[in-house]
């Protein structure tokens, strides 16, 4: 007898009936598989996801899960991050306030309206004790991230519109640290109030007008 969930999500459910026999190529298995993931952590959490659950629904081996995958939480953050990818993606206005605040808002309300926010605060705690994971995490989520943010700041500061003399590594730091940080320690809420207050400052600078 085994407690883990029985029912699967609809998407998943379809692409199990739609597919044929047959050997599939590599890339078409991993893109499943990782499809898998994300919908189990979008709508479940973390608490379902085991290796047994994913071969079944996805139709991979448990052999090849472990081969690209070494842990849970690695399967687990490649995942999340295909799940969450087209939801934070940077958009690209011309207007560096305008998409900072438009990527925030779509992070924070992940974070804060979906089982994915309570998935990645577990992750980076687990990680704190755990070094693959910690890894793992660099690698496959964080590093991705903060590239993404970076690239964007920097189109802004071509633009003339951040100094150029501004660490762009350090603004990220400002602006996402904060997040994470009331997310961790949960004293005060995670709004998209919050997120405009934070560009904000940032953008305006704190001093006397």
């Amino acid at each position: 007898m085994t407690n883990e969930p029985t029912a699967e999500p609809a998407a998943t459910a379809a692409r199990r009936g739609a597919r044929g026999r047959g050997r599939r190529p590599a890339d078409e298995v991993r893109a499943d598989v990782l499809r898998t993931v994300g919908e189990l952590l979008m709508e479940e959490g973390l608490g379902g996801l085991t290796f047994e659950r994913v071969a079944r629904l996805s139709g991979a081996s448990k052999t090849t899960l472990h081969k690209w995958w070494p842990s849970r939480g690695a399967l687990a953050l490649d995942g999340y991050f295909h799940a969450v990818e087209p939801a934070l993606d940077f958009p690209d206005t011309g207007d560096v306030r305008a998409d900072l605040l438009a990527q925030m808002r779509s992070f924070i309300r992940i974070m804060t309206r979906t089982p994915g926010g309570r998935v990645l605060t577990q992750l980076v705690g687990e990680s704190q004790t755990d070094a693959e994971l910690s890894a793992a995490y660099r690698r496959l989520y964080s590093s991705q991230r903060r590239a993404l943010a970076a690239e964007r700041l920097r189109r802004a500061q071509e633009a003339g519109q951040i100094r150029g003399d501004v660490d762009v590594r350090v603004l990220i730091d400002q602006l996402w640290g904060a997040v994470y940080h009331r997310l961790l320690i949960p004293d005060e809420p995670v709004t998209e109030e919050f997120a405009a207050a934070l560009v904000g400052n940032l953008l305006d600078g704190v001093g006397p007008r």
